[in-house]
């Protein structure tokens, strides 16, 4: 690009910037770095304005380098490349220097912030001189998507896409989909039926012409990259052929064995050769093994000859393995419940009217146990007592994030206590009521009007005092110790990720937050990407949240998802490592470390000799740099964070204090 010419633009960003950082004194300082040509600052860089006075003055300027001191560059890198791309410059001649988030808001000495700030440019500047323009390479897309997880979430999101005419794998690791939602009985705050909502969507999702549903199934490796993603999925056993197994549920009445209902939170026994649960889709019956006496014991065969003539039952059924090729992947896996037992405090697991939210909602809905009669120990219980905030807010057990729909679901089944108990005395433990979202303000209000009394406290313990349970507390607003007696205590558990995301995250290349939810690309700006391109999150698994909030981020999921679907083809990260065969020696290190698998081994001639030496996959690697980091012999190099780059930053900052 022959002569640098540099060009250094600083934000005020308002007065974010400028209320701690000299802006006017570090625009002066940038016009005497070497090989800067313009030194100009704004108020608002990023504003449309401010992006005009950047492209006016490559065009007319001939700038060929690009400084911008602002905002971090996961905030608004994408912004300013796409400014260099429209004046006729290479994007990747750019470098985003952050004086707001290291300097303006992290410092309150002005004098030392602009200090700070004076360092940072220089480093940056001194980088840009050594940058070369990138080029990103295309890739083509298939026009197929993978949906993991069969919750509302998974549902939705592979709605929208088979609605847009692109087929779908919806795979789901239990028998039917449905996932959590379908175990409620009403929402809030309208009390809409759970069920009643949800089974058309089930439904529509099973005869979708566009979706090929995989119940039963895990993904168990994921390979390639955004267009072309390798799939391998694992399909349980059912030990029935669901292509002919019509549901009659004969061969369930002969069945001998009984198991913990598991849809009914083991409130109830079903048998071990069972349907989900009325609604369920496919409507397909399963054995499980691990009751079974014949997969056991190979001692019992009672369920074979009822089915002689569909012959849908196959005691002898393998897991296979199948592999599928597709482009772009949602991931909506969902969440766990808080295990109480982790507060024995609490009395979870030793007194038995001491239950989950989720087992409360399974007693009060109609398919459920009890027909849809709360009863506890054979009767209605008169005193019921709500504990809310269990496992959510809690510092102790690392969860520190509100769960969000505790506060609603509970005055939700507080009502329905009083709706089918309208003699009953409810009380609701809380810390803090939040009622956030549409309509739930007034939820609770009415809620609270129906005669539930809400009493600010933090349980401190769950006993039993000859019969009765007590609950015992401290009335923080009253100041002084509480103990009410329960027929019944609800415990209002909060979401956790889900016991396996661990291994959902290493097997699609993902990160997990502090809260261990999968982490999203950035919270505010690409809440549904991530950091593996093509890979998308919906609900749950990437944070707590309720029903609307779920099913509105499946959308933009499927949005998302269907982008590079609809367009073919996808440009890949140009900022990728490379290998200079010339010194590398095929240690293979940086084949051990890189997470992406992007390199490889290959054989080179050089002098005669067949080596081996490593080779970057460039459309798979992400630019992470641990391979560079790995690298003993300096053969191993990112573009755009070069040795030579990063050591002219290191020089400029070390003038700056000597």
């Amino acid at each position: 690009m022959g002569k640098v010419k540099l060009g250094v633009y600083i934000c005020h960003c308002g007065i974010n910037i400028n209320s701690t950082v000299d802006v006017e004194k570090l625009t002066r300082f940038a016009a005497t770095l070497p090989q800067v040509t313009v030194a100009k600052n704004y108020i608002y860089l990023c504003s449309d304005p401010g992006q005009e006075l950047i492209k006016n003055d490559i065009k007319q300027q001939g700038l060929n380098r690009i400084v911008v001191a602002s905002c971090s560059p996961r905030m608004h890198e994408p912004t300013f490349r796409n400014v260099l791309r429209a004046a006729g410059l290479n994007p990747y001649c750019l470098e985003v220097a952050n004086i707001r988030e290291h300097c303006s808001w992290v410092h309150e000495d002005r004098e030392q912030a602009t200090l700070k700030a004076q360092g940072l440019l220089a480093s940056a500047v001194a980088k840009a001189r050594l940058l070369e323009p990138l080029e990103e390479k295309e890739v083509a897309v298939i026009p197929t998507a993978l949906v993991i997880g069969g919750g509302i979430a998974g549902i939705q999101a592979a709605l929208e896409i088979a609605d847009k005419g692109f087929k779908v794998y919806l795979v789901e690791k239990e028998p039917s989909i449905g996932g959590h939602m379908m175990q409620l009985d009403k929402t809030f705050p309208t009390l809409d039926c759970s069920a009643c909502i949800l089974t058309p969507k089930m439904s529509d999702v099973g005869n979708h012409p566009n979706i090929e549903l995989l119940t039963y199934s895990e993904v168990t490796d994921v390979k390639g990259y955004i267009g072309n993603f390798k799939v391998t999925i694992k399909k349980k056993p059912r030990y029935i052929i669901e292509d002919k197994c019509n549901a009659c549920g004969t061969c369930a009445s002969y069945c001998p064995v009984e198991m913990p209902d598991e849809f009914n939170m083991n409130l109830s026994k079903t048998k071990c050769l069972y349907i989900p649960f009325p609604q369920a889709v496919p409507a397909r019956y399963v054995i499980n093994p691990a009751y079974c006496r014949y997969t056991l014991r190979r001692e019992c065969k009672q369920c074979e000859p009822v089915c002689k003539d569909l012959k849908a039952i196959d005691l002898k059924q393998k897991e296979t393995f199948i592999e599928i090729d597709v482009g772009t992947i949602v991931v909506a896996t969902g969440f766990d419940t808080f295990d109480p037992r982790l507060k024995p405090e609490l009395g979870y697991g030793l007194y038995p009217n001491v239950i989950t939210g989720l087992e409360f909602e399974r007693l009060s809905s109609a398919s459920g146990p009890t027909l849809g009669d709360i009863i506890i120990n054979g009767k209605k219980p008169q005193n019921v007592v709500f504990v809310q905030c269990v496992g959510s807010r809690d510092k102790t057990l690392g969860n520190e994030y509100c769960s969000r729909v505790c506060c609603m679901y509970t005055a939700k089944q507080a009502h329905l206590v009083k709706d089918k108990i309208p003699d009953a005395r409810v009380t609701v433990f809380y810390i803090d009521v939040r009622a956030f979202g549409k309509g739930f303000e007034e939820f609770y209000d009415r809620v609270k009007e129906e005669g539930i009394v809400y009493r600010r406290g933090n349980v401190s313990e769950v006993f039993k005092r000859g019969d009765t349970l007590i609950v015992r507390t401290e009335d923080t607003l009253l100041g002084h110790p509480v103990e009410v007696e329960a027929d019944l205590v609800v415990l209002a558990v909060g979401m956790v990720p889900r016991i396996d995301s661990g291994a959902i995250a290493k097997l699609l290349k993902l990160s997990q937050s502090p809260d261990r939810f999968l982490y999203e690309a950035h919270p505010k700006l690409r809440p549904m990407d991530t950091a593996s391109d093509g890979v998308f999150l919906a609900g749950c698994c990437q944070g707590p949240k309720d029903i609307p909030d779920t099913v509105a981020q499946a959308c933009g999921a499927a949005s998302r998802a269907s982008t590079p679907l609809a367009q073919g083809k996808v440009k890949t990260e140009a900022m990728v490592s490379y290998a200079d065969e010339r010194t590398c020696r095929g240690c293979e290190l940086c084949v051990e470390v890189c997470p992406y698998e992007a390199i490889e081994l290959r054989t080179i001639e050089r002098d005669g000799h067949l080596l081996q030496v490593a080779h970057v996959n460039e459309v798979i690697c992400k630019g992470c740099g641990q391979c560079v980091a790995a690298c003993l012999c300096g053969a191993m190099q990112q573009k755009s964070f070069t040795d030579e780059q990063m050591l002219s930053m290191i020089a400029a900052l070390g003038e700056r204090y000597e």
